[in-house]
């Protein structure tokens, strides 16, 4: 059983950005609780994406808190300007840094919570010694810097073997998964022990972004696996789903 409530966390990367407020109040509508927002530098990942001015748009836009997703390079000398833009939780890759426990640090010096991601290539022992002092884990499920990509299924492992060491040593971060979340998946990544759901393609490429964020959120919450499966199974046969 999950111990945190289940989140949709509704990627804006997938967005339409000419009428960025009304897709964010489409997906309030829908349930969603938290937006997760990607910066990327062209650097640390081979995209460009948004900065701080965008992220603090956002914050006087919407009343949901950010999940702020540093895919840059040195992610410590941005930390301080991303909380103050209004990041609620800021996630920074084990990757980028050679002082991941000092960037997760600088994050609650500053009022934010704070997250350790992993790539897909990055084994859960890489983030031993900071489990006990993180806020979430975050669990790459295709590689960083694009939307649209096909969920890799080695991410249930991770989030299996994140759920039991939080279980046996008593850990209270929450788990999270970012690439290729679906109606096709979603049941069994909560069932592995994913808690925040970051869904981009399955929410905003869709006809209406509020019925999609509602049905996933229906579908991770519910109590019966077999109608999660029945659900899913016509929900899938609509469209792809295979992308953030």
């Amino acid at each position: 059983m999950a111990s945190h409530p289940i989140e949709i966390a509704p990627s804006i990367l997938a967005a339409d950005f000419s009428c960025l407020g009304e897709q964010i109040a489409a997906v309030e509508r829908g349930g969603a609780t938290i937006l997760h927002v990607d910066v990327m530098d062209g650097h640390f990942v081979p995209n460009i994406s948004i900065g701080v001015p965008v992220v603090a748009s956002l914050h006087k836009a919407t009343r949901l808190p950010l999940d702020v997703h540093l895919m840059i390079e040195s992610p410590e000398r941005y930390i301080e300007m991303f909380a103050a833009a209004g990041a609620a939780r800021i996630l920074v890759h084990q990757e980028s840094t050679p002082h991941l426990d000092r960037a997760l640090s600088l994050i609650r010096e500053h009022g934010a919570e704070a997250g350790a991601v992993i790539n897909p290539a990055t084994p859960i022992a890489m983030l031993g010694e900071i489990l006990d002092r993180v806020d979430t884990v975050l669990v790459m499920s295709v590689n960083p810097g694009f939307g649209g990509q096909k969920f890799i299924t080695s991410a249930y492992a991770k989030i299996r073997e994140l759920n039991e060491r939080r279980q046996r040593n008593n850990f209270s971060f929450r788990i999270e998964v970012d690439g290729g979340v679906g109606p096709d998946n979603i049941s069994e990544l909560v069932a592995a022990g994913a808690e925040t759901l970051v869904a981009g393609t399955s929410i905003f490429h869709q006809p209406d972004p509020t019925a999609a964020t509602r049905s996933l959120l229906g579908l991770a919450t519910s109590r019966s696996y077999q109608e999660v499966r029945e659900v899913a199974g016509k929900l899938s046969g609509g469209g792809q789903n295979d992308g953030r």
